[in-house]
């Protein structure tokens, strides 16, 4: 665009020279053409002039002289005005009749036989008044064209001064406005560079240019000040957006519309298993897991064909697997301010939890299903058998059978209530509480067991210190939380084996704990063993259950008394499961 500029205006400039140079020659042909025309003509009058003289003079010499007297008159008279004036080329004498009596020639153009002008005049008398012939002289005209010659070169010497001052002139000018333009654009490629606050020199230039670079100037220094202050809000914009985008909880990856990452939290990179900027401002099709499949790469096609309506009244949603890890991926557009389309976010939730809530549920429902078709199979059969042959039966044989049947409707009812107070305990609902002796609560549960432990060939050991404090408290839900700690160490606890109770205070808190000498917990399980569906499987045991008994003791003690469940165990050397009651329920004090 510059050169193409830079052209027009050469062309411009020669064009003006050249028009310029044309008028200049086309006056000095004028000047020069005038002048001859006024030589020309003065010359001619000087020839008439000296044909007038020559007549009059001619005329007295001869008017008393006869023939032959004339001709050497004459002869003497014009060769003496030949000899004094070199520009006459020859003189001639006719009489009245037009013949030739006489004609001098100047010897020196003789040679040449050339007169560039001829002039006559008549020869009269005055007294009386008589033509008696004419006079005509001859001018070579070497003066007027000398004369011509100097006048045109001298024309044309100063129409050449005057063209060549005025190109100078005029290519100087063209400079010193080229020079202040090119200093003027100079400046205005670097503001266009971001190069705000530059100043251009304003020395040596035409006013008019000195108050455009002085509004210049103070453009670039208004420019400078803004570009500091957005500089500061985009800088400010900017780290909030990046904390608000660190603080997410979810990650976030943020890519434009190339599929480049751009922007990524930590989290994200947690959960990407990335280091440090491992993927910014690289493609993020190119991700890979372990395993080397393309987690990110069919889905984002398969978002890219959609419409940019369809993408954001349906955000593309998917799972992938990292590892042991489960994300659940949502990509959804991103707009400016103007509704401009510049990319997409992927919003990286962790699902892992959620997805092994939905395998232990359907694990729970199999177990339930399992567990409950087992009690109401043999409630259904003992009470056929009874219904059909009860009076074939001796009074112990149906004291055993009403015994067993009792016995699955303990079983049947404690999976129900499991399956009742995991749905009222999960709620937010309020349980009463009332102040209540621990003491008598771990008598009380320890003794409705004692038929389990007859019946494993148990026995128990109950330690408790003295001078427990009241604790304010849900009865029934704290004896449930502890008979649910029993009846696992009975179920895991070997034959002829002891289940140690102890009720004692620590600090502010009063700990129930339940100790048994089965085969123990491994470490990695016992952080799951108090979520809700998981049950631990060992070569050992396969404990019948629905999973929910350890939970259901985690939301009584932890959500409704605001104590700690815990449990400590070492493989092969029993389990200690237990939880802690605050003395003082600060919730309750708050609310009171």
């Amino acid at each position: 665009m510059n050169k193409q500029n830079s052209t027009k205006q050469n062309r411009l400039i020669i064009f003006g020279l050249m028009l310029s140079t044309l008028l200049i020659m086309a006056i000095a042909i004028f000047t020069t053409a005038n002048i001859q025309n006024n030589l020309n003509s003065s010359y001619h009058n000087f020839g008439q002039i000296i044909a007038k003289t020559l007549a009059i003079e001619s005329t007295d010499l001869i008017k008393n002289a006869d023939t032959a007297q004339t001709k050497e008159i004459l002869k003497t008279h014009f060769n003496l005005i030949l000899n004094s004036n070199k520009d006459i080329t020859f003189i001639e004498f006719r009489n009245n009749r037009g013949e030739l009596v006489y004609k001098a020639q100047n010897s020196d153009i003789e040679k040449n036989n050339k007169s560039d002008i001829s002039v006559s005049s008549p020869m009269k008398n005055i007294q009386p008044n008589k033509n008696i012939g004419s006079v005509t002289v001859g001018l070579s005209g070497d003066k007027i064209n000398k004369l011509s010659s100097t006048a045109k070169v001298s024309i044309l010497f100063v129409f050449t001064i005057v063209w060549l001052v005025f190109a100078f002139v005029v290519l100087i000018n063209t400079y010193l406005i080229t020079r202040e333009l090119k200093i003027l654009r100079d400046g205005v490629k670097r503001i266009s560079s971001k190069e705000f606050g530059v100043k251009i020199e304003s020395k040596d230039v035409s006013e008019e240019v000195q108050e455009l670079f002085n509004a210049f100037n103070d453009m670039s220094n208004k420019l400078h000040l803004y570009e500091e202050s957005n500089i500061e809000q985009l800088t400010l914009e900017k780290n909030k957006l990046q904390a608000v985008l660190m603080s997410i909880a979810n990650g976030v990856v943020v890519c434009d519309n190339n599929d480049v990452v751009t922007m990524l939290n930590e989290h994200a990179k947690q959960l990407l298993e990335l280091e440090d900027n491992q993927l910014l401002n690289m493609n993020i099709k190119s991700y890979v897991d372990s395993d080397g499949n393309f987690c990110f790469s069919d889905k984002i096609d398969e978002y890219k064909k959609l419409s940019i309506e369809e993408r954001t009244s349906k955000p593309v949603i998917f799972n992938i697997k990292l590892d042991d890890k489960t994300l659940k991926s949502i990509i959804s557009p991103m707009f400016s301010q103007n509704h401009d389309y510049l990319g997409y976010i992927i919003v990286l939730i962790d699902i892992t939890k959620e997805a092994e809530m939905d395998i232990m549920k359907s694990q729970f429902i199999s177990n339930v299903s399992h567990e409950l078709r087992t009690p109401v199979t043999v409630l259904r059969s003992y009470i056929d058998t009874l219904y059909d042959m009860g009076n074939d039966f001796d009074y112990e044989s149906q004291k055993e059978f009403i015994g067993t049947l009792h016995t699955e409707i303990v079983r049947l009812q404690n999976m129900v209530n499991d399956i009742l107070d995991f749905s009222r305990l999960d709620s937010n609902a309020k349980i009463e509480k009332s102040e209540n002796d621990l003491s008598q609560l771990v008598d009380y549960c320890t003794s409705e067991i004692q038929t389990l432990l007859k019946e494993h060939n148990l026995k128990i050991n109950v330690e408790k210190d003295d001078n427990i404090p009241l604790v304010n408290c849900n009865y029934d839900s704290i004896a449930r939380a502890l008979t649910n700690y029993l009846s696992n160490a009975i179920k895991y606890a070997p034959v002829d084996s002891t289940i140690t109770v102890k009720l004692y205070r620590e600090n502010d808190d009063v700990v129930i704990t339940v100790r048994d000498e089965g085969i123990g917990i491994a470490p990695e399980y016992q952080k799951k063993v108090f979520e809700r569906f998981y049950r631990v499987e060992n070569k050992t045991h396969s404990v019948k259950g629905t999973g929910l008994g350890l939970h259901l003791v985690k939301t009584t003690i932890e959500k409704h008394h605001h104590g700690h469940v815990f449990v400590k165990s070492v493989p092969e050397h029993g389990s200690t499961f237990g939880f802690t009651l605050p003395i003082y329920d600060y919730e309750e004090d708050d609310l009171s």
